[in-house]
């Protein structure tokens, strides 16, 4: 009997977070790739190389349409830019949906972070607590136990009784008269 693999069930030949030996690393597997991309297109317009490579080609762009003659230029200076305002227009109208896609997914994530800890939290609380009542237990129980000096100080006595003992029947035999 043949084995059917389903696409969303995760493997167990595999760990965790690894992909199947035929899954493209160019291509997000699961199925939320378009909140994958939008993470990904967030954080590379947060760069600071982004934010150069984009200044660069907006000066490039208004160098050469208003520094090139006339009939080489594709959006002349004349029109006021309109195919660049047009296409940063454009990567904007893109850009913000993405930026809050990725927003929203971060929240769900410090949202289910601190659910988490606030758990872990309580569960410290209640080992904690748990713990505290064992030492009280325990306190009360060791004034009940016999300690190292008592013990010590009890021997002692018995020592001192002993040789007392022993002091008084051996003394009447050495004084007792011969007959």
């Amino acid at each position: 009997m043949a084995r059917v693999e389903r696409r969303n069930e995760p493997r167990l030949d595999l760990p965790k977070g690894s992909r199947g030996p035929f899954s493209s690393p160019f291509r997000p597997s699961g199925r939320d790739r378009m909140g994958r991309f939008s993470e990904s297109f967030a954080r590379a317009m947060g760069t600071s190389w982004f934010l150069i490579g984009m200044s660069v080609f907006v000066a490039a762009w208004l160098a050469f349409n208003t520094l090139a003659p006339e009939e080489i230029q594709f959006d002349p200076r004349l029109t006021n830019f309109t195919l660049l305002t047009l296409i940063l227009s454009l990567q904007a109208s893109y850009a913000a949906p993405l930026i809050l896609l990725a927003q929203n997914r971060q929240d769900d994530r410090d949202r289910v972070q601190i659910e988490q800890d606030r758990q872990r939290a309580e569960r410290n609380l209640a080992d904690t607590e748990y713990l505290a009542r064992e030492v009280v237990a325990l306190r009360l129980a060791m004034k009940d136990v016999a300690t190292k000096d008592f013990i010590r100080a009890e021997l002692r006595s018995l020592l001192e009784e002993l040789d007392a003992d022993k002091d008084e029947t051996a003394a009447p035999k050495k004084s007792a008269p011969k007959k």
